[in-house]
């Protein structure tokens, strides 16, 4: 059978050729459709504002993973696209969100639309698109809905705690994984619970694959950070070292930092705050690619994937399972 027309983000290295492969482009054919209509309003600059991320691109990890978990189950129930979406259009709100309070001038290698028009704009079409996700949701029941004001208070608690930082007396490293589980483990365990529950998978099973959501996600995120520093083209869409410019301390610098190694005396004084300055910047990056915190950090986001595979152990043998086992491979090994 060919496999339906879907865009090349959606689908990962990882994506199973077969049968299942087939089912998992053809549903994401439909997310694809049912998301240009979600972004649509009878306004037309709305509808461009609210569809710039979505054309931009992306993984669509949250709709495939929603997919995919509903595959052991019915896999054709008309909930399950629908929760999809659902996801979807949460996460591409809160990149909306995310860019004004980073300040982004690019997002997915485009313009971010908080630069493209302005804050407000951004701001607002973020808003948009929640409440559209909300109008979906109407429509999966009140469960549905109590599990994504849930979930929406994780990512509102994850950015709080972010935009505070570590409170005295937190260990940083704590902090910073504890951020990455309700800023991105959340959403993704949603997806996962959210397919699987509407597909009407065993509640057991359903409890499992939203606790491999949440591992993954974190693991995801992690190798998202890990990119910034070893990515030698920009292959993450944005500058190598990026982070270290802005002066965002994800784990490999929080390592550093908490340590005492002599051999990191340097890129502890280099990377205590923003790094701008071109050369040391240069140095700071070089310096960070060959640390024992790099390979710290490399170890942690094993772990994460470990745990997330883990979880599997309640998922039966056959395409599925393999599909989440190797999504845990191509987490470690991924380079965009």
């Amino acid at each position: 059978m060919r496999r339906p027309s879907t865009p090349a983000s959606t689908i990962g290295p990882w994506l199973p050729e077969g049968e299942l492969g087939d089912a998992l482009a053809e549903g994401m054919a439909r997310v694809e459709a049912s998301l240009g209509t979600a972004v649509t309003s009878d306004h037309s600059f709305v509808s461009e504002a609210a569809g710039h991320l979505m054309a931009a691109g992306g993984k669509r990890l949250r709709p495939m993973l929603a997919l995919l978990a509903a595959q052991l189950g019915d896999a054709d129930a008309p909930e399950v696209v629908q929760a999809a979406v659902v996801c979807e259009l949460t996460h591409l709100a809160t990149l909306y969100h995310d860019d004004v309070m980073d300040e982004a001038s690019v997002r997915r290698g485009a313009p971010s639309a908080n630069s493209r028009w302005s804050n407000s704009v951004a701001i607002l079409t973020g808003d948009f698109l929640f409440a559209r996700a909300s109008d979906l949701l109407a429509d999966l029941g009140p469960e549905a809905v109590r599990v994504q004001a849930q979930t929406f208070e994780r990512l509102v608690i994850g950015q709080l705690r972010e935009t505070v930082g570590a409170r005295p007396g937190e260990d940083p490293v704590d902090h910073y994984l504890g951020v990455l589980a309700d800023k991105t483990g959340s959403l993704v365990a949603t997806s996962a619970r959210f397919g699987a529950a509407f597909a009407g998978v065993q509640p057991q099973m359903v409890t499992a694959l939203t606790s491999f959501g949440e591992e993954f996600g974190v693991a995801f995120q992690l190798s998202d950070d890990l990119i910034d520093i070893v990515s030698e083209g920009g292959t993450s869409g944005k500058s190598p070292g990026t982070d270290l410019r802005e002066g965002i301390a994800t784990l490999p610098v929080l390592f550093a930092l908490a340590g005492d190694d002599p051999a990191e005396a340097r890129l502890r004084e280099l990377v205590a705050g923003p790094v701008v300055d071109e050369a040391e910047h240069a140095e700071a990056l070089e310096l960070l690619r060959r640390s024992p915190s790099l390979a710290r950090a490399t170890a942690v986001l094993g772990d994460y994937a470990d745990r997330a595979r883990a979880r599997l152990d309640a998922v039966p043998d056959g395409p599925v399972r393999e599909a989440l086992a190797a999504l845990c491979t191509y987490v470690v090994t991924r380079t965009s």
